[in-house]
């Protein structure tokens, strides 16, 4: 039954509609479920209803009505999800907070055992200055406490060390638990590659540099009919597929290249150095090197499966923000998805 619940799920929305009508699908499924309306909460049904994830969208559907948000929350960081990486970075710094403020209690308590032996010392030392005929019995019983004192001293400074390497193991741990969310968060799951939070990082970083944005060229690649695919041969084999192609995209770029998934089916290039012409050339490359490589398994033997794609370029010359030349690319892609004589289209060109 849950089975079948996270499959309605994922079949209702193959067909990827407008931006706007996911938003309002994706608004609707969560009301149902009465799931509050955080943003976290938006990018994990956005994952599995449009994002076409069919693992996340049976997870969901185990959760039943009324699913607790720290359920959902354990989801997120299970898929590695950008806004649940940052609670749990956010988590994770409390935490270390907390581990810090004990250590220095700890510290302040050491301080005190020490600074109430320094004066039991003076005490004692004033006390065998100022009475020279002190009884053997005395002067012993004095040396007694000092002996104690100095004991407890040491105890809590051997209790404090063992506590601070403990402390400091843990905090070495929390710092990979950090690192390692911080990597998931511009990391994509399936395929390994950059995901459009660092695409839209090293971009915007392109147009801060003091010698501008001039000289880069911007390609979307968009795999054509995606979402049929995943349909028919299951999301197992789509995820594969991902998997080949980001392989592929690796060796197609150089040192001072970028690729990421940006989304499901699309991928965003960034090429260093490049005008149109050269743009154009390693865009037909790409779009020649996917359909000639990936081919797939189907159960029509005589009708193999095979990858096409549809490509976009802009050069960062024509556009003076990052929002302008990721448009531009856009305009450029989805003229050539509506044209399959030309699927490789450059924008303004």
């Amino acid at each position: 039954m849950q089975n079948a619940s996270a499959n309605a799920l994922v079949a209702r929305e193959v067909v990827r509609p407008a931006p706007m009508a996911d938003i309002q699908r994706i608004a609707q499924h969560m009301a149902r479920l009465n799931v509050a309306a955080l943003p976290r909460n938006y990018e994990l049904f956005h994952e599995a209803i449009i994002g076409l994830n069919p693992g996340l969208a049976q997870d969901i559907a185990a959760l039943g009505p009324q699913p607790q948000q720290a359920m959902l929350d354990e989801l997120g960081l299970k898929y590695r999800l950008v806004g649940h990486c940052g609670l749990a970075g956010e988590t994770s710094r409390n935490e270390a907070s907390r581990m810090l403020r004990e250590v220095a209690e700890r510290l302040a308590e050491g301080l005190k055992h020490k600074n109430a032996f320094a004066r039991a010392c003076g005490q004692i030392l004033k006390s065998v200055s100022g009475q020279e005929d002190q009884s053997l019995a005395a002067f012993i019983s004095e040396i007694d406490y000092l002996s104690a004192s100095l004991t407890a001293v040491l105890s809590a400074e051997m209790e404090i060390g063992a506590r601070l390497q403990e402390d400091i193991k843990a905090l070495e741990v929390l710092e990979r638990g950090i690192s390692a969310m911080q990597s998931a968060a511009v990391a994509d799951r399936i395929t390994g590659l950059a995901n459009r939070v660092a695409f839209n990082r090293v971009i915007s970083e392109l147009y801060e540099r003091e010698e501008g944005a001039a000289g880069c060229a911007l390609l979307m690649v968009d795999i054509d009919n995606f979402a049929d695919l995943n349909d028919r041969y299951g999301t197992q084999a789509g995820n594969k597929l991902l998997k080949k192609l980001a392989g592929l995209f690796r060796k197609s770029i150089k040192k001072n290249d970028f690729v990421a998934r940006t989304e499901a089916d699309e991928f965003g290039f960034l090429f260093s150095n490049v005008g149109m012409q050269d743009a154009m050339a390693i865009a037909e490359r790409l779009r020649s090197s996917v359909e000639d490589n990936l081919v797939f398994s189907t159960s029509d033997k005589a009708d193999p499966g095979r990858l096409t794609v549809s490509i976009g370029v802009a050069l960062s010359a024509d556009a003076a923000t990052p929002g302008q030349l990721q448009a531009n690319a856009r305009v450029a892609l989805l003229a050539a998805q509506s044209n399959r004589r030309l699927p490789v289209q450059a924008f303004g060109r």
